[in-house]
């Protein structure tokens, strides 16, 4: 990876709808090359995907929370499984540190993140505790 590979990644996580055409004039590079160096990187798994950044609020899951989770010792794999399943669960993380799972949840209301945590996560065998934190405001970078 060059520093023309990382301007390529720098406008495709600001847009990564545009053309390999504005792709490359934004970079300075020709068609081909742009289009030779986007194909290396998805080959070689740097570019995995591509997204769309939603407005959760818009889809009614306007509630977000991250939940600090401590397990059982030796469980992490099967509440790893059950914690992917989790069809709120943004964003999954086993982590090191007073907790060994970081979950980044999105909720319809509060009574739906109460709900989620007691009923459902808190509900799971392998689970010790579990920590709360609401989010006020986000804001996603650039990395």
């Amino acid at each position: 990876m060059d520093a023309i590979d990382r301007q390529l990644l720098d406008v495709l996580r600001a847009d990564a709808r545009v053309s390999v055409r504005d792709l490359a004039g934004r970079v300075g590079i020709s068609r081909a090359s742009a289009y030779a160096r986007l194909k290396r990187l998805q080959d070689d798994r740097v570019i995995r995907g591509f997204t769309v950044e939603v407005d959760h609020a818009a889809l009614g899951l306007g509630v977000a929370a991250y939940i600090h989770v401590r397990i059982k010792q030796n469980s992490w794999k099967s509440f790893r499984e059950k914690a992917w399943a989790i069809e709120e669960a943004a964003h999954v993380a086993l982590v090191a540190g007073d907790f060994d799972c970081l979950m980044l949840v999105r909720a319809r209301s509060t009574e739906h993140l109460r709900d989620l945590v007691l009923e459902r996560v808190q509900a799971l065998p392998e689970v010790l505790a579990t920590q709360t934190v609401l989010v006020f405001e986000e804001h996603r970078g650039s990395v």
